[in-house]
């Protein structure tokens, strides 16, 4: 009897969690909902796959970009049979990569770009490094979180300028301007009327997270979409469950997304 009676309260606790499980990837009610933003972006920097997506603009390919987390760069050099060791991550902190190359407009030229963010085990970003190469010139970034400063360096032909930004000058575009166009700064700030965009461009943009469905092939498939808004205009992420970044729209007719989301 005690044996017939714990059978029946186990199988009637599995058909329970089955279709609670079922409910929350399934159900109505859980097509589309707001879920935390660190978990999204903790799914992010600990992808195990890199992301390759084309880039569009207006519909025409115009180039690729990959992105990379350093856990997928780990995770390619383990064995499949094994899991990873216990504490990597909070060893060597989390960093990011994005590399690849665009053509813009009439450029014969393609435009080529690499980055680097890198975080500490807390996810708190500790640097930055981004170079973009054109036939045009060369413009590099560094950025250390303990200096609150941004160095920029532009190389063309041998004429090399250099600034440090500090974290309020680049909240404000009008003392951008002021640094780059000298005494040409208050013509040059009359004619741009950029005085708008110090008070919402320029603000830090708030993100929001979603989980969704998209549609993959065939398939409607659960994804986490990041969205904010940028110069009035939705920005969105769409990210696997696993972290892997599968779209991004960017205001200006610009789409980077994995091939097979192009296919039927």
């Amino acid at each position: 009897m005690i044996a017939r009676i714990t059978f029946l309260a186990v199988t009637g606790f599995w058909v329970t969690m089955n279709v609670l499980l079922w409910r929350a990837e399934y159900g109505s009610n859980s097509e589309d909902y707001p879920v935390p933003l660190q978990l999204v972006w903790h799914k992010i920097l600990t992808a195990p796959d890199a992301s390759s997506l084309s880039v569009y603009q207006n519909r025409q390919r115009m180039g690729y970009c990959e992105f990379q987390t350093s856990v997928g760069q780990q995770m390619a050099t383990l064995d499949e049979d094994r899991p990873p060791p216990e504490g990597m991550v909070a060893k060597a902190g989390y960093q990011i990569h994005l590399a690849g190359n665009v053509a813009l407009g009439d450029f014969t030229n393609r435009i080529k770009f690499d980055g680097r963010v890198l975080f500490d085990a807390r996810r708190q970003w500790r640097e930055v490094q981004f170079r973009l190469n054109s036939r045009l010139g060369v413009m590099e970034v560094h950025s250390l979180a303990t200096n609150q400063t941004v160095h920029l360096r532009l190389s063309d032909h041998g004429t090399v300028m250099e600034h440090d930004f500090t974290f309020a000058q680049l909240k404000d575009p009008n003392a951008l301007v002021q640094v780059f166009a000298g005494n040409f700064a208050d013509l040059l700030l009359g004619e741009l009327d950029l005085g708008g965009l110090t008070g919402s461009a320029a603000q830090s943009m708030e993100w929001e997270a979603r989980r969704t469905r998209i549609l993959i092939g065939t398939e409607q498939v659960p994804v986490y979409r990041l969205q904010t808004q940028l110069l009035g205009r939705d920005l969105y992420v769409d990210v696997s469950t696993l972290g892997e970044v599968l779209q991004v729209s960017v205001p200006g007719e610009f789409l980077a997304r994995i091939d097979e989301l192009n296919r039927p």
